[in-house]
């Protein structure tokens, strides 16, 4: 697709952002240049939910700019299982999009972001004339599946300790663990906010971290790496 210019000469439109997404690799520039004229871009403010589980799909969402988290809520106390945390160019929303067309979990803004919509007519229209792009998106529906099966069967077999501790030496800056609280570990490690302090405080009691707000101070590194091979 071309455009004039004011001078009768002619150009090639700029190829889009889209042109760098690893899902349309292989499109010609002239289909991602269509395709990003029919996309909508939103701007919205941190805690913006952009939908829950089972409703039905709208279409397949890039982050631009910001965080977006997807999770379940488990049982009466609202247990947090946290799916994937997205940052530009990444992908959500792609459940929405195949099989019965509904969305299996929440998605929510942690931080103002931009995000582009590719509605689920035109990205059907895609996956039609392009079968790599619709086994590039099967293949990352697989890949997420398999990382929260991973995730439930070390949540079901592995013991707490030993994976707060590798949180901990993986989220270490020297011997500092910055800006991280008990909330979020819970979060990270799918347990309840309490059981995510107890052992922490076990860790604490044994002399191999302090805890302070929002920050853990590593005293005994070898302990604690002795303690995530457990």
């Amino acid at each position: 697709m071309t455009a004039a210019t004011s001078n009768g000469t002619t150009r090639t439109p700029p190829i889009s952002s889209l042109a760098d997404m690893s899902l349309f690799g292989g499109l010609p520039p002239s289909e991602i240049w269509e395709l990003e004229k029919l996309t909508q871009v939103q701007e919205v403010p941190s805690g913006h939910i952009f939908f829950n589980p089972g409703d039905m799909g709208y279409g397949l969402f890039i982050v631009e700019k910001g965080v977006v988290q997807t999770f379940r809520t488990l049982g009466r106390k609202k247990q947090k299982l946290v799916i994937v945390k997205l940052k530009p160019p990444e992908v959500f929303g792609e459940m929405g999009c195949i099989g019965k067309y509904q969305y299996h979990c929440t998605a929510q803004a942690l931080q103002a972001c931009r995000i582009r919509t590719i509605r689920r007519r035109e990205l059907d229209a895609i996956l039609e004339r392009y079968p790599a792009v619709a086994r590039r998106l099967l293949d990352l529906v697989g890949q997420r599946f398999f990382h929260v099966l991973m995730d439930l069967e070390a949540t079901l077999f592995v013991g707490l300790v030993p994976r707060t501790a590798r949180l901990l030496l993986e989220r270490a800056d020297g011997d500092r663990v910055q800006n991280i609280t008990h909330q979020e570990i819970a979060e990270h490690l799918h347990v309840y906010r309490e059981s995510a302090t107890q052992v922490l405080g076990e860790l604490r009691r044994a002399g191999i971290i302090t805890v302070g707000r929002r920050q853990i101070r590593i005293l005994h590194r070898d302990r604690l790496e002795r303690a995530a091979c457990e």
